[in-house]
């Protein structure tokens, strides 16, 4: 299976990917996670794919911070420059300025109610967009995936996924969730379309960050290639991350090594 990095793009970006770059098979790249200003994840996205045309560039298209001309423009920034997929997806609220609300036929509100804030990033707000960049931008090269959460019921999470996506992201997998995942895994087989689930790392220095998102780590590091070796032949790969642990980052990815095919 593929071994993805949850990329978080900083100023050195470039000398960054590069120390792990041998290590992985590509990126998930954030796109200023948390709402605050960062390099953008299209741009770093088109830049990696350049450096390294081998490997699988997947950057987050977060919406809220973009206009449809922007989330348009980004799209065909990563199909001039063969990027390999992007995820739409509402995100965090912005630091700064308002959220904004994009629909399918890119029209535009701004939202500041902390209950409407909420009420749209649990939407399905994605799939307006995805229309919209096939639909209005016509992409036709880029793959659009969407994220599945094993919150939800794996019939409503298939139901999503037969929308129209071309492959998805799994998000909260822990031993409880496992089923859950071998059961969208299946029908993205029967389907054709790949699905990478994060595997979460917890670690002494990331709980903090645990905490805070409130995602549930997959396992710890004793524990990670046991766990690993229960996806191999069910997932197409793996998004590892530590969460903001770059040690343990580098350690994860060389205990990961023997899975990569």
């Amino acid at each position: 299976m593929k071994l993805l990095f949850e990329f978080i793009p900083r100023l050195n970006f470039v000398s960054s990917a590069e120390k792990v770059a041998g290590l992985v098979d590509g990126w998930n790249i954030t796109d200023s996670a948390g709402g605050r200003p960062a390099p953008g994840g299209t741009a770093v996205a088109c830049v990696l794919k350049q450096i390294y045309p081998d490997k699988i560039a997947l950057p987050m298209l977060i919406m809220n911070y973009k206009g449809a001309v922007e989330i348009g423009a980004a799209a065909l920034a990563a199909e001039a420059m063969n990027v390999d997929g992007m995820i739409p997806d509402p995100g965090d609220p912005p630091s700064y300025g308002n959220l904004i609300k994009m629909g399918e036929n890119g029209s535009t509100q701004t939202l500041s109610d902390p209950e409407e804030i909420l009420a749209y990033r649990r939407s399905m707000a994605a799939e307006g967009v995805k229309d919209y960049l096939r639909n209005t931008v016509k992409i036709s090269k880029v793959k659009l995936g969407c994220l599945l959460t094993a919150r939800v019921p794996a019939e409503s999470a298939i139901e999503r996924l037969q929308n129209g996506w071309d492959f998805c992201f799994f998000l909260r997998l822990e031993e409880a969730s496992l089923p859950k995942l071998k059961q969208i895994a299946e029908e993205c087989k029967r389907l054709g379309k790949p699905i990478y689930p994060y595997f979460v790392v917890g670690t002494p220095k990331n709980q903090k960050v645990l905490n805070m998102i409130g995602w549930p780590a997959t396992t710890d590091m004793e524990n990670a290639e046991k766990f690993a070796a229960n996806l191999e032949g069910v997932v197409d790969g793996i998004i590892a991350t530590c969460l903001g642990d770059a040690a343990g980052d580098m350690e994860l990815l060389e205990r990961l090594q023997k899975f990569r095919s």
